[in-house]
């Protein structure tokens, strides 16, 4: 491994009627551990004419974490699941053989809305399971020289945080005081840090909002610099061993899989189930592959 740390900037995508800040996935980076797609959204104004409103849409083959710094996003889902999350809670959703969702602006909610959506690939072994949401309120904190930290995903700084997970992972939410820290690291994890606010230093790397800092395996720690006060999520895990097939909303292992999945959420199968939701339901775009298609 490189000492090098590596800074990529995200590419803008249109989500409901906000613009994010995709980090994951990219060409060069497909995943960071089971990471395997992450959205910074915001920060936007919420007004009565606008917000999140991501209508019923499929998912397949990993979990969904939902984590806000403002605001507040209604999620339904076809489990009967009807959520408020609000910042310093997290939203869980595990999507296995087939789940439905759509997340909304509240009724009541105006100012800033600013948060991160990731997903994580769920292994062979879990995949083919059944659907689930859970709702944490609580997640451990933690206070490490200049940085609060409150721990998403598995364990950092000796906190464990509650959500479950298929594989060996961590998700860290971080809020840095000007000033130098060493976090301790896993060095059978590969790492990134994506700056949500503020500027901070990686290593000898500066990452910005809109970009990721790739620092690979094989750490036993990092030093991070805050130039200002920042905030940023640090995403780790064991390299994912299985080759993924991502497209749209659905995670799966060839093209074929895909193919089917499209075809049943177009046809209304059962496979996906219902959600009750104000919003339309979105309809899948077509794959850009000749029908039949099964390679990778």
């Amino acid at each position: 491994m490189s000492d090098q740390v590596e800074v990529f900037d995200s590419h803008e995508a249109k989500v409901g009627q906000l613009t994010v800040r995709r980090a994951l996935p990219r060409r060069q980076l497909r995943t960071i551990g089971a990471w395997c797609f992450a959205d910074h959204m915001g920060p936007a104004e919420v007004t009565e004419t606008s917000g999140l409103d991501i209508g019923p849409h499929p998912h397949t083959g990993l979990k969904t974490v939902t984590w806000l710094v403002d605001g507040a996003v209604l999620h339904r889902d076809s489990l009967g699941s009807e959520q408020v999350i609000r910042p310093d809670q997290l939203n869980l959703m595990t999507a296995g053989h087939g789940v439905v969702h759509a997340e909304e602006a509240t009724d009541t909610y105006r100012g800033t809305l600013q948060g991160v959506q990731l997903w994580v690939a769920q292994p062979e072994g879990t995949r083919h399971g059944p659907a689930a949401f859970a709702h944490h309120a609580d997640l451990p904190r933690a206070e490490i020289g200049v940085a609060e930290v409150t721990v998403l995903a598995g364990t950092f700084a000796g906190a464990t945080s509650p959500a479950l997970f298929d594989t060996a992972l961590v998700g860290v939410d971080a809020v840095i005081n000007p000033g130098h820290l060493t976090w301790e690291l896993d060095p059978t994890f590969e790492y990134a840090v994506i700056a949500l606010e503020g500027q901070v230093r990686v290593g000898e790397a500066i990452a910005r909002p809109g970009q990721i800092a790739v620092l690979g395996t094989d750490r036993q720690e990092i030093g991070v610099e805050a130039l200002e006060r920042s905030r940023l999520l640090l995403l780790g895990g064991v390299p994912f061993p299985e080759t993924l097939v991502m497209w749209w909303n659905f995670v799966a292992r060839d093209r074929a899989e895909i193919s089917a999945a499209v075809a049943q959420w177009r046809d209304g199968d059962g496979r996906f189930g219902e959600v009750d939701s104000r919003l339309l339901r979105i309809p899948s775009p077509v794959p850009p592959w000749p029908p039949g298609t099964t390679a990778a």
